[in-house]
């Protein structure tokens, strides 16, 4: 009987830690409706690896290798890059680049709101960690899960947990950091800018040959960033086509669903406790925190430096939903305008900053793996 006892007998305090952590992840999806599709999964996954003897997991039984359903998926999903960039394509199926179309100078605000990567990847090389994990930690700073795993698992990064982790925690508190983030920056003034709307039609062919022209021009510029910009442009093609209706509701929605659930399930397995409960895992949180903060204020005061030189004010806030966090931010934009003047309407101003901003992050990540990965 006593054999029945060595799960119990077994655990350790990192363990116990972790899954108290996976059942605040549980908690955070159900209870606040934080990212539920990747947060539940996520979860629920780093209970399952953390359990001890857990058959989840890769054991070795009696001498001999036992293979984990878990880490099976990793192999397959995430090792090979395939889980991120389905769900590229699902991501792509589901943005309208009409709103950026329509007034292009909100491309300036997708490429300002990706200063707080750059700025923590300095910061984490300085703290001692290689480049390759520097660059994958500062990913973070975009709100982009996919791009953040995808960047760390092609540097074959030690952190991928801990960066999935924050990538998507910080995607989820985008309603409770930004709006802190920016009043630190802008005054109430600033913030009841009013900006009018005049879009202009945008043709179909505009919207068919955009995805395929950004296509190009990013991988002759970033070679190594076809795969992310490619999967991101080819799922936006499946969508502005028309011809292909029931393609684009299933990238939409069954595509980018399926993938969100197997990658966070996937992920749990670099949550295992003797990897995660570390000092380098608070400390990858931290600096995740501190590229999200600058990312926000980077494109804050991007809008503050062109109000110098233009007629037409922007609203600061606008340059904040240059971060990848698509609709959270743009959403956020909207309700702190609103808060502040009832009829200040910066909705779609907040979109076409905010589709860029999943542009800005995609290409930023793939001159990442081009500078850092060695060039061609």
């Amino acid at each position: 009987m006593d054999f029945l006892l060595n799960g119990i007998m077994s655990i350790t305090w990192q363990q116990i830690v972790m899954i108290c952590g996976g059942g605040l992840l549980i908690w955070l999806a159900i209870k606040k409706g934080f990212e539920p599709a990747l947060l539940l999964p996520m979860g629920f996954g780093a209970i399952l690896v953390n359990l001890p003897f857990s058959g989840a997991v890769t054991q070795i039984i009696h001498g001999q290798t036992e293979v984990g359903i878990i880490d099976n998926l990793f192999n397959m999903g995430i090792a090979n890059e395939l889980f991120p960039l389905l769900l590229f394509i699902g991501i792509g199926a589901m943005i309208d680049f009409g709103p950026l179309l329509s007034n292009p100078k909100m491309l300036l605000f997708g490429a300002a709101a990706q200063f707080g990567i750059f700025f923590t990847i300095s910061v984490a090389a300085l703290l001692g960690f290689s480049l390759k994990d520097a660059a994958s930690i500062g990913i973070i700073g975009a709100a982009d899960g996919p791009t953040s795993i995808f960047v760390a698992n092609f540097f074959k990064s030690n952190y991928i947990g801990p960066i999935a982790v924050a990538a998507y925690s910080y995607m989820a508190l985008v309603p409770i950091i930004q709006p802190l983030a920016i009043k630190l920056v802008t005054t109430k003034k600033e913030r009841q800018i009013r900006m009018e709307y005049n879009p202009t039609d945008v043709s179909k062919r505009t919207k068919i040959l955009f995805p395929i022209i950004v296509t190009i021009i990013a991988g002759l510029i970033a070679p190594t960033s076809v795969s992310l910009i490619g999967f991101l442009m080819f799922g936006n093609l499946i969508r502005e086509c028309l011809v292909l209706p029931s393609l684009s509701s299933s990238a939409q929605n069954e595509l980018a669903n399926l993938i969100t659930l197997l990658l966070g399930l996937t992920v749990a397995s670099k949550m295992k406790a003797e990897f995660f409960v570390t000092p380098e895992t608070m400390l990858i949180i931290g600096l995740g925190l501190i590229a999200f903060v600058f990312d926000t204020i980077g494109g804050v005061l991007f809008a503050k430096l062109l109000n110098l030189f233009c007629k037409k004010k922007v609203n600061p806030m606008v340059g904040a939903a240059g971060i990848s966090a698509f609709p959270m931010s743009a959403r956020v934009i909207q309700k702190m305008g609103q808060k502040e003047d009832p009829q200040n309407f910066l909705l779609m101003h907040a979109v076409a900053a905010n589709v860029s901003g999943q542009i800005g992050s995609v290409i930023a990540g793939g001159l990442i793996l081009f500078l850092v990965g060695g060039g061609l």
